[in-house]
């Protein structure tokens, strides 16, 4: 089960920016005859954008239109609680799941900018083309296999399905992808292939194997992305802080 991720409007910055230290600059100076012009800062949220203008402290409303995010796997236990989250922040969310009776009983259906639609990520990048539709603003891919008899699982949901969903939004021009990964996926790189965790999340038909190969397709893919490895997922309350790196 999973606990509350709490996503920023700034739909994650991409994780493959390097932040260097600023070296040190001498300012020239410029004649008095040179209007200066007044600072600017952006707010965004998920109904609006506005512009501040420092001097007169003045908000001038510049978008209403609200950002509308496409969540594969949102009757999961992770996907279900980013859907929560993105509504209370002010995001419409479009919840692609598997079974619609099911999504109708789970997800809260009486929110306005709530729509559920119908959506597999083993079924082909067109499919899912259709399902995330031109008026997405972003994906973010909360699916998991469920362990079972089939081997093949991992590949279809956590590989070819990831990479499916990448295919859609590169077909549709959508330019924001939040992966939600798993821990120790690049563990054989940091020596952890004996490590008891690695091992068991192998045993279901390669799984971090599955995962490291999606993650790898997705950052050649050229579109913006931000990949999440979250440790064990309870419903115990958040603690600890979260981690953000350049890779």
């Amino acid at each position: 089960m999973a606990t509350p991720l709490f996503l920023r409007n700034s739909l994650f910055p991409p994780l493959h920016h390097s932040f260097l230290p600023f070296p040190k600059y001498s300012f020239p100076s410029f004649p008095s005859s040179i209007k200066s012009r007044p600072l600017t800062s952006t707010m965004m949220r998920g109904s609006e954008i506005t512009e501040e203008v420092s001097e007169t402290k003045e908000a001038v409303n510049v978008d209403t239109k609200k950002k509308t995010i496409f969540v594969a796997g949102a009757t999961g236990s992770t996907g279900k609680r980013v859907v929560e989250q993105l509504l209370s922040k002010g995001f419409s969310v479009k919840a692609g799941v598997r079974d619609l009776g099911k999504a109708k009983t789970l997800l809260s259906n009486d929110n306005p900018s709530l729509h559920i639609v119908q959506a597999d990520v083993t079924e082909g990048s067109a499919k899912l083309a259709e399902a995330i539709g031109e008026d997405s603003d972003a994906v973010i891919c909360a699916t998991g296999f469920r362990p079972g008899w089939d081997l093949f699982a991992p590949w279809k949901v956590d590989n070819f399905g990831t990479v499916n969903l990448v295919e859609a939004c590169r077909k549709l021009g959508v330019n924001r992808f939040i992966l939600i990964s798993s821990i120790l996926v690049n563990g054989a790189a940091m020596g952890q292939v004996f490590n008891p965790a690695y091992i068991f999340l192998n045993v279901f038909g390669l799984t971090l194997i599955a995962k490291l190969q999606a993650e790898q397709y997705i950052k050649k893919s050229g579109i913006n992305y931000t990949i999440i490895r979250p440790g064990g997922l309870r419903n115990d309350p958040p603690t600890g802080n979260v981690v953000m790196e350049p890779e």
